[in-house]
């Protein structure tokens, strides 16, 4: 078995370069590869197309990255938390590509499993339509949208092997699994790294086959974009 384990985020990330298209797991703050946006935030990489659920908000997250101007184009599902995304959305520095949350979903599902396309009918008749293919089946229109082609994923686990098993815990199994099958070169980072074979394989929701590097993180943070808290009386 080729050595996939690597000594950590600066080294697992080496190779980005400016330009290039990321996909990054999590939603909202939950589950996001936290030491792979610091390394880009200090790399100071640039020109940078992510494909993400969310941006973030202004001092975390991807949030770090559009701060210091790394990323030129946004292709997300939610930005509500993040005034700094909409202080280059509106003044336009920055490239932005809403897409319905299902759709973003499905086109990195059809990445992972080597689908050109797909048909959905979220957005069809609105602006999200405007200059793609219709097609309609069983006397309904759909819109084809194309399978993302990102260069790198970068997710965050739980728990991984150094064969790049992943096991996913809670909210974080959320976009994290699709991405993972869908970066030409997927890095991992994960709570807890242990031997291959130490995990059960009922439980291992990404097989390493998908993954190219792994690595331990650290001084993980966890965040919470609104904490919502009630008075006890």
């Amino acid at each position: 078995m080729i050595n996939k384990v690597v000594s950590g985020a600066e080294e697992a990330i080496r190779d980005i370069p400016d330009g290039a298209t990321l996909m990054l797991g999590g939603f909202g703050l939950c589950g996001i590869p936290e030491n792979c946006i610091n390394a880009l935030v200090d790399k100071q990489i640039k020109d940078l197309t992510c494909i993400s659920n969310n941006a973030g908000v202004d001092d975390f997250g991807i949030g770090l990255m559009l701060k210091q101007r790394q990323v030129k184009k946004m292709i997300s599902s939610y930005v509500g938390e993040n005034a700094e995304f909409e202080r280059q959305l509106l003044s336009g520095e920055l490239e932005v590509d809403l897409i319905p949350q299902g759709t973003l979903a499905t086109r990195c599902l059809a990445a992972g499993y080597g689908m050109p396309a797909i048909f959905t009918p979220a957005g069809v008749g609105t602006e999200v339509a405007e200059g793609k293919e219709i097609r309609n089946f069983d006397g309904k229109d759909y819109l084809m949208e194309y399978a993302f082609d990102a260069d790198f994923a970068l997710v965050k686990a739980w728990k991984g092997d150094t064969a790049g098993n992943l096991i996913f815990r809670s909210t974080s199994r959320n976009f994290n699994p699709v991405m993972a099958m869908a970066g030409k070169i997927t890095i991992a980072e994960v709570e807890e790294l242990v031997e291959a074979g130490e995990l059960d394989p009922d439980y291992i929701h990404t097989p390493g086959i998908y993954v190219h590097r792994i690595f331990q993180g650290k001084d993980y943070e966890k965040r919470i974009e609104q904490r919502t808290v009630r008075k006890v009386h």
